[in-house]
């Protein structure tokens, strides 16, 4: 190729990427000043004074609800109450079911979603999460005295086998989706559902390795996790928050300050160890 004919082409192809460049930079000039413009939760939050956090109450130790005295206690209780104090407003729970909590995600009963809330896609296409605040995944849990029986989906999946699972979650979901000959049973009521195991009227539940091991705590020598340190497959949980990015850059500092100061830990430990 001549010098002249590559002069000729490098020049068009050199004012062509100056063109775009500069297009580039006005549409994005022009999409911060929209966002900027345009009103953002976390102002109206810091304005209304009051964080809304939607929370089923039915995950200890994450979450529970006592009807007693119609207050939530939990580890993502407690977290809520330290970011409820980080941005200087008070928090105001709104009690929901994991049947309906996309429903009322979408109805913008909330803020931001608490209490043990699994990354999912699903869930990702309708708001955005925190940065992750905990890593687990699927693991059985049943009777101590047959703990040995279950240690595989290939184990478990018999006809013989009665699985219990909580409606509307990622519970029901990974059962369904890998439970093909083996008893599924719905048990409406999160709290009681491992008195069921526990009283044999199912055989085992697979949750969040987190909560197998708590539960484990709370049924000391009934019932026991099924290697919870190496679940079935890989899950994240984090907050997941209404779509608004000065919103998440908020609680995603929070969070990081929190884990790097043991405002964390210390969080973490009251209701885990």
């Amino acid at each position: 190729m001549s010098r002249m004919t590559a002069g000729l082409i490098a020049g068009p192809i050199a004012r062509l990427s100056a063109g775009l460049l500069a297009g580039f930079i006005l549409l994005t000039s022009v999409a911060y000043a929209q966002q900027a413009a345009a009103p953002s939760r976390l102002d109206e939050i810091v304005k209304r004074g009051s964080l809304r956090v939607g929370m089923t109450g039915d995950y200890a130790p994450f979450t529970s609800f006592d009807k007693a005295t119609s207050t939530f206690k939990g580890f993502d209780v407690d977290m809520a109450e330290a970011l409820g104090k980080a941005l200087g407003v008070k928090v105001e729970y709104v009690q929901t079911a994991w049947p309906k909590m996309m429903a009322d995600f979408e109805a913008d009963k909330f803020d931001i979603t608490m209490g043990g809330v699994s990354i999912t896609l699903d869930r990702q296409k309708k708001g955005l999460f925190t940065i992750p605040i905990m890593r687990e995944g699927k693991t059985p849990i049943a009777r101590c005295t047959d703990k040995g029986k279950y240690e595989t989906i290939a184990d478990i999946d018999k006809p013989t086998t009665r699985v219990v699972v909580n409606p509307g979650g990622t519970n029901e979901r990974f059962a369904r989706a890998n439970i093909k000959t083996a008893n599924i049973r719905v048990h409406p009521d999160n709290v009681t559902i491992f008195d069921e195991i526990a009283q044999g009227k199912a055989d085992l539940m697979m949750t969040d390795s987190s909560e197998t091991l708590y539960q484990q705590k709370l049924h000391a020598g009934v019932l026991c996790a099924v290697h919870p340190d190496r679940p079935f497959d890989f899950a994240e949980k984090a907050y997941w928050m209404q779509r608004d990015f000065a919103f998440k850059a908020f609680v995603d500092q929070w969070l990081h300050i929190a884990i790097e100061t043991g405002a964390y830990k210390k969080i973490y430990s009251a209701w885990f160890n």
